[in-house]
C-alpha cells in the first residue's frame, strides 16, 4: 500500500498518514498519549531494524521515494 506523506518521511509522518487513512489503527501501533511504539511492534526498512530509532529521524531515501517499503511488523508471542 502506498501513502501520501506530508513533509519529511519519518516513522512519525508515516504513522500519522496511516492513522489518518485508517483511524481504527489509532492506538494499536503506538500509544495515543505518548506516541511511543508498542512493545511488540517493530519497524523495518532497507533490511534494517529501525524500531529503536527516534520517530522523527528521516528514513532512508529509498523509502521516501517508494523504492523500498517501510514495514510495520507485529511480533508473535505466546506458548
Amino acid at each position: 500500500m502506498e501513502l501520501e506523506v506530508q513533509g519529511q518521511t519519518t516513522q512519525q509522518s508515516i504513522l500519522d498518514a496511516l492513522e489518518a487513512r485508517f483511524p481504527v489503527l489509532r492506538g494499536t501501533i503506538r500509544d495515543q498519549t505518548t506516541q511511543q511504539r508498542r512493545a511488540l511492534v517493530r519497524f523495518f526498512a532497507c533490511e534494517q531494524d529501525l524500531s529503536l530509532d527516534p520517530p522523527d529521524s528521516p528514513l532512508p531515501e529509498a523509502v521516501a521515494t517508494g523504492k523500498e517499503p517501510f514495514l510495520i511488523i507485529g511480533a508473535m508471542a505466546g506458548g
